[in-house]
C-alpha cells in the first residue's frame, strides 16, 4: 500500500473547513460519475474526505490531476462505503442528556448557582448563572480539559524514547484524530476526550512515532509498537467507537 493510501488510516467523516476555495471536478468511476472538490494545500500526500455534502480531495500543489484521480479510482470502494454510512447524530444540549466522557456516559445537570463546569460522579454539572449557552460553555470546558490531558500524556509517553515535541495544540477540523508536523508540533482532536483514555494514548503514540518517521513505513510501526504495544487492537476499537460518537 502506498504512503498516500496509508494517509487515510485515521480519517473520519467531516464537514469541510470554511474559507478555503475548492474547484469542483468530475471523474468517471466504475459506479458512475463522481463529483468532487479539489483543494490544493501545503501537504505531502493526497487525502480524501467524505461528508453528506460531497467529496473533497486535498492534494499537494505538485500533484497532477491524473495522479489525484488515479488515487480516487483506487479508493472508489472506500468512498462508496463512506457515503453509505449513517451520519453522526446531533447531540441535544438538554438537562438529562448523556454525553460520552473518557469512554463513559455522564448526565448533563444544568444549574444556575455558579458558572463552573465540573464532573461530579456520573454527572456533568454545568453552571449557567450568567445565562451562557450550554453548548458553548461545555465545549470550552472540554477543550481546556483536553489540552491539559494531552500535554500530560505526551510528556509521559514521549519519555521512554526521549522524543521531543515543540508544541501541543488542539484540532477542531474534524478531519483527523491527530497530526505531527516536521517541526515537532503535535495537534490532537479535542473530541478524543469522548473516548476511553487508552485510545487517547494510542493516538498520541501514533503521532509521537512521527517524530522519528514522517511516514507510515515499517520503521514507523516499530516505533508505535514500542510506545503502545496493543496498537492494532486500539485502532480497531477507535474506528468502531468513532462511528457512534455524537456531533457536538
Amino acid at each position: 500500500m502506498s504512503q498516500a493510501l496509508r494517509q487515510l488510516q485515521l480519517l473520519f467523516d467531516l464537514v469541510r473547513r470554511p474559507g478555503k476555495p475548492a474547484r469542483v471536478r468530475q471523474i468517471q468511476l466504475t459506479g458512475g460519475i463522481l463529483s468532487y472538490q479539489l483543494l490544493r494545500a501545503r501537504r505531502r500526500t493526497i487525502a480524501l474526505h467524505v461528508d453528506a455534502g460531497g467529496i473533497e480531495a486535498r492534494a499537494p500543489r505538485w500533484a497532477t490531476v491524473a495522479e489525484i484521480e488515479a488515487f480516487i479510482r483506487a479508493k472508489e470502494r472506500w468512498i462508496r462505503r463512506r457515503q453509505a454510512e449513517p451520519r453522526l447524530r446531533a447531540f441535544v444540549w438538554d438537562a438529562g442528556a448523556k454525553l460520552p466522557w473518557l469512554g463513559r456516559p455522564v448526565t448533563l445537570n444544568l444549574q444556575t448557582m455558579d458558572n463552573r463546569v465540573r464532573i461530579e460522579g456520573d454527572r456533568l454539572e454545568v453552571g449557567l448563572a450568567d445565562g451562557a449557552d450550554v453548548r458553548e460553555r461545555v465545549l470550552a470546558w472540554i477543550r481546556g480539559q483536553a489540552l491539559a490531558t494531552f500535554q500530560e500524556r505526551i510528556a509521559a509517553l514521549s519519555r521512554p524514547l526521549d522524543l521531543c515535541v515543540s508544541g501541543v495544540r488542539l484540532s477542531n477540523a474534524k478531519t483527523r484524530w491527530g497530526s505531527c508536523s516536521a517541526d515537532g508540533r503535535v495537534r490532537l482532536n479535542w473530541r478524543l476526550m469522548l473516548l476511553p483514555p487508552h485510545l487517547i494514548d494510542y493516538v498520541i503514540a501514533h503521532e509521537l512515532a512521527h517524530r522519528r518517521e514522517l511516514n507510515h513505513s515499517a520503521r514507523f510501526w516499530v516505533i508505535v509498537s514500542r510506545l503502545y504495544p496493543e496498537h492494532r487492537a486500539a485502532r480497531r476499537e477507535l474506528n468502531a467507537l468513532a462511528r457512534d460518537l455524537p456531533e457536538l
